[in-house]
């Protein structure tokens, strides 16, 4: 059971609590924290080579970076006189409109450049994990991390029934080496107004070829090679074709078009899978692996993509203890990933870091 509290913060903006028990303090009020806040200005130019829209958010210069423990704007409001994004109180997960959001001004006139551009719909989301700023997505308990898919779920029905918004897109960024500008566990979502070029190329091969992740999925688990964790309704494996040394994909068996389309008993086994992924990950070197997890799924136009497989992909930065997997002129200039290790090597790494079962 999931139970939600949705309030309006001072300055307008949205705040969700989800708790897995219902909310008994009524008085609770969001709380905003000192300072301007910058949504809104943003729009998109055409770029005529790549054939995709480009979003340009110069208000996001100045947003909060790096700030010490004490200042922790994702931490519960303590002392009413110094106000964080959020209040104390009962709640497990936290989702509110990003003070600094790259999209948004749907209703503003862009500039008349030399190539096309669109005022910029959807919206921008933080997705507080918990109330603990020391605890990593992969080191919470699994009814925690099934709550967090269960939000990412909810908010994709929400946010896709928008009419300026047509893909929705959870992430996380993890460590500084990724440029994260806050230290509390959290993710994003962004709404896109678009739906985004790798989703296009992903769904593009989808919609050619239907089934084809849940074939892939289907010759990892028969092979047992890259396997990390098998379910009965998901898993999570490096995949055959990884770009990223320590590349591992999460997810659910059955071909799903969007997280709000899994059952229960998919998202729980979803969780699991996530989570001995994440604690692999971090149990490899004995250390936090910084990374980008990355939810892909179908757009969300009111059209019933059943060929799409919603899924997570997870790109660690490192491909060392010691060494980041920097992007240089083959990846950036040309699109051409070189990989430094074999698939097969770096998941045999992972199966034998032995993790608690969830």
């Amino acid at each position: 059971m999931m139970y939600t509290r949705r309030l309006v913060k001072p300055d307008g903006r949205a705040l969700t609590l989800y708790a897995r028990a219902p909310f008994t303090d009524d008085a609770m009020t969001a709380p905003v924290p000192p300072g301007e806040v910058s949504v809104g200005g943003s729009h998109l130019r055409w770029h005529p080579l790549r054939g995709e829209w480009v979003i340009y958010a110069g208000h996001r210069q100045q947003r909060t970076f790096l700030p010490p423990p004490e200042w922790d704007p994702l931490a519960p409001t303590r002392d009413p006189s110094h106000p964080t994004e959020l209040p104390a109180g009962a709640w497990d997960v936290a989702v509110f409109d990003n003070r600094f959001s790259a999209l948004g001004a749907r209703g503003a006139t862009p500039p008349s450049t030399l190539v096309p551009t669109e005022p910029c719909g959807g919206s921008c989301e933080v997705v507080v994990f918990s109330q603990d700023a020391t605890t990593p997505l992969g080191a919470l308990p699994l009814d925690r991390i099934e709550l967090v898919l269960a939000v990412w779920a909810e908010r994709t029905a929400e946010l896709g029934a928008r009419a300026d918004v047509a893909y929705v897109f959870p992430f996380e960024n993890r460590g500084v080496e990724v440029g994260v500008t806050l230290h509390h566990p959290h993710a994003q979502i962004y709404a896109y107004p678009f739906v985004p070029p790798v989703a296009v190329r992903e769904l593009e091969l989808q919609r050619a070829r239907p089934g084809l992740l849940a074939d892939l999925i289907d010759a990892e688990v028969a092979a047992d090679a890259r396997t990390l964790y098998v379910g009965e309704h998901a898993t999570a494996f490096v995949p055959v074709c990884a770009r990223w040394a320590y590349e591992i994909w999460v997810a659910p068996r059955r071909c799903v078009p969007t997280l709000d389309r899994m059952t229960a008993d998919e998202r729980l086994d979803l969780a699991r899978a996530l989570k001995r992924a994440l604690m692999k990950l971090d149990g490899l070197w004995q250390r936090a692996m910084p990374y980008v997890l990355a939810v892909h799924q179908a757009p969300v136009d009111g059209t019933d993509h059943t060929y799409a497989h919603a899924h997570i992909e997870i790109y660690p930065w490192l491909r060392m203890p010691d060494r980041m997997k920097y992007l240089a002129g083959s990846e950036i200039g040309a699109g051409a990933f070189t990989a430094d290790t074999l698939p097969e090597t770096t998941a045999a790494a992972l199966r034998a870091v032995e993790v608690p079962d969830a």
